[in-house]
């Protein structure tokens, strides 16, 4: 899919600058859905049980760009 593949160089280009819904399409294209919300605090989950916390503020903090980028692999 092309608008993830984008979306994906963005992030590795420019990890400062990701908001929210980007981080939610990368995720739901490599197979993690969200479980819960907490506060402002959405947590997602993929089919090996591999859990990940995002705070849903845009933009999102670069730690957490790149914690997305490690487990998918990117």
């Amino acid at each position: 899919m092309a608008g993830v593949d984008k979306l994906i160089e963005k992030m590795k280009n420019r990890p400062n600058g990701i908001h929210f819904r980007e981080i939610v399409k990368v995720l739901e294209y490599h197979g993690y859905i969200m479980v819960r919300v907490s506060g402002s605090h959405h947590h997602f989950r993929n089919e090996n049980g591999d859990v990940i916390t995002i705070p849903n503020r845009s933009p999102v903090r670069a730690v957490y760009v790149k914690d997305v980028l490690r487990r998918i692999g990117n």
